[in-house]
């Protein structure tokens, strides 16, 4: 079974100025170009943080930044019987298929050292993730990927991540 894809999209995007997981490049909504990446590697793909649109909440609750949207990610996965979830935020509308392909074939948890809300986890883990933050745990996901012992990945290429719209404008024209 392949892992069930997950997009992070539930952050304020206060750098970026309006809602980024619908700017559009090069035609096509960033949370498209990021569902498109993940669907080969996934049986199914879900938004988290999103629930007006079809998504799923946040867990425990919104403002928990990533973590609360991989944490509903985990659960929504282990009660789907996936083995795992593959995980990208929505403001990277450009992920290599070889280093998705490698996430979704790896055993474990494992995050991208230079992007950590980038990675693959174990489902096992959704009830642990519940008490990391019960317990008052940093929603970091550094943090909680050393928690959990997820190892990282060391990625040689620069992965695009969209924090302002001159990042935005400098992928225009990226895709055909």
């Amino acid at each position: 079974m392949k892992p069930l894809g997950a997009i992070l999209a539930g952050g304020a995007a206060r750098r970026f100025g309006s809602d980024k997981a619908l700017a559009l490049l090069d035609g096509q909504r960033l949370i498209d170009h990021v569902a498109a990446a993940l669907a080969p590697h996934c049986d199914a793909v879900i938004l988290c943080g999103r629930p007006e649109a079809g998504g799923i909440a946040d867990r425990p609750a919104p403002g928990l930044g990533p973590l609360g949207g991989l944490n509903a990610a985990l659960h929504a996965g282990a009660a789907r019987g996936c083995r795992s979830v593959l995980v990208a935020p929505c403001d990277t509308p450009v992920l290599p298929a070889p280093l998705l392909a490698e996430l979704a074939a790896r055993e474990g948890s494992c995050i991208v050292g230079s992007l950590p809300v980038l990675g693959s986890w174990d489902c096992r883990l959704a009830t642990e993730c519940d008490a990391y933050l019960a317990g008052g745990g940093r929603a970091s996901m550094r943090a909680w990927a050393a928690q959990a012992g997820a190892d990282v990945i060391d990625w040689p290429e620069s992965i695009a991540n969209i924090n302002s719209r001159d990042d935005l404008s400098g992928l225009t024209g990226f895709f055909p």
